[in-house]
């Protein structure tokens, strides 16, 4: 019996730690396909009609940068199978005018609402964590591989 129970807790450690170590493998591999520069196609569900709204994300450090249209901003994101997050995000303070300054409040408000992703032949959707929404739409740059 007590051999038994030692066999028992011994396949279930492994299983654990098997889980563990796959979900590091899965959440490596969505960073990786998430690195590159992405040009923003759409802002909740309104084409942005400008080419200089753009995402880079950094897979070593888990970095994002970019432009918002007006300001450069920089932070870090979170990743887990297809949750997606942003923390620590800085933003330059130059003067924007409008409908600049609109578009780039409503992007840095999809980056601090978001919870999910994905990615489709070189389309990333972000969706926001409260309902699923559609927050964002972005073409990954062709000059990075897609």
């Amino acid at each position: 019996m007590k051999q038994l129970t030692l066999v028992t807790v011994f396949m279930l450690s492994l299983l654990v730690m098997g889980c563990d170590e796959t979900k590091k493998v899965i959440d490596t591999a969505g960073s990786v396909q998430l690195s590159g520069m992405y040009t923003v196609n759409s802002i909740k569900g309104a084409k942005t009609g400008v080419t200089n709204i753009n995402i880079s994300f950094a897979a070593l450090d888990k970095s994002i940068r970019g432009n918002t249209g007006c300001n450069t901003f920089f932070g870090k994101y979170n990743n887990d199978l297809y949750a997606l997050s942003f923390n620590d995000i800085a933003v330059t303070e130059m003067a924007c005018e409008e409908p600049i300054h609109s578009r780039e409040q409503n992007f840095l408000e999809v980056l601090r609402n978001t919870g999910s992703y994905t990615y489709d032949k070189g389309v990333l959707t972000l969706y926001s964590k409260t309902d699923r929404s559609e927050l964002l739409t972005a073409k990954k740059d062709s000059t990075d591989g897609n």
